[in-house]
């Protein structure tokens, strides 16, 4: 599989496959590169009905040289546990894009790609703008959105300073409040067939949907219950492949 940058000829060979309708993993197959690759490449540049190989290609230049000019500043600052600066920077635009496709905001995306990777899980403000190169007023806003919809929380360090800091439960509370989503879509499907008349077309179509979206909310919830004390699997656990027994929530 090849690496280094998309070159002007793939970029070229993207916008065409979008063009056709194709999916990102086929036209990923067809370049031999990373589904994450071609998404992340979409993504930031305007998505699959505005993407434009030229103005990609252009844009990636220009991303490229602000980082070579910022460089020298950067390169006294150690990467922890030996990492590669550049695969972990690389890895961080790919955890935000999948954000993004999820549904959350570019620079709330950013801000929670950003947590995640830290080791601490948590960093103040300034820390946040640092490392993203934004206004303390877009950390605030993208916190303020983050913490509304219970993706982070606030606490103060021994300094007083405020730290953000995602919570190892975030993922589950996000399949629980799913399943409450799917529950509710399902109930109102449901006061429909009294409306519609039991046994009309639309009445059995909207029964039958109720139905389904109970059956997956349930599973939901309870894969959920059983598999929350994984989100707690400590390093050394995870390390030797095991995790903690999850029969006290079944």
């Amino acid at each position: 599989m090849p690496g280094g940058r998309l070159t002007q000829q793939e970029r070229q060979q993207i916008a065409l496959g979008l063009a056709d309708g194709l999916a990102y993993a086929e036209i990923a197959r067809r370049l031999d590169r990373p589904t994450s690759t071609i998404t992340r490449e979409v993504m930031r540049n305007g998505g699959a009905t505005a993407y434009r190989a030229d103005v990609a290609h252009r844009a990636t230049e220009h991303r490229a040289h602000r980082r070579r000019q910022a460089a020298p500043r950067r390169s006294g600052t150690p990467q922890a546990h030996g990492r590669d600066a550049e695969a972990v920077r690389a890895y961080e635009e790919t955890l935000t894009t999948v954000f993004m496709q999820s549904g959350t905001p570019k620079m709330m995306a950013r801000v929670l790609a950003g947590l995640f990777v830290s080791d601490a899980g948590s960093l103040t403000a300034s820390e946040l703008v640092e490392r993203l190169h934004v206004s303390p007023a877009s950390i605030s806003k993208a916190v303020a959105f983050l913490e509304e919809q219970g993706l982070v929380r606030r606490e103060r360090d021994e300094r007083r300073r405020e730290r953000y800091v995602v919570d190892s439960d975030v993922w589950y509370q996000s399949m629980v409040a799913s399943a409450r989503g799917t529950a509710l879509v399902a109930e109102t499907a449901r006061e429909g067939v009294g409306v519609l008349g039991a046994g009309t077309p639309a009445a059995t179509r909207l029964e039958n949907v109720a139905r389904f979206l109970d059956f997956v909310g349930e599973s939901i919830t309870r894969a959920a219950e059983q598999a929350r004390d994984i989100l707690h699997t400590n390093a050394e656990s995870a390390s030797r492949g095991t995790a903690p027994a999850t029969s006290a929530r079944e």
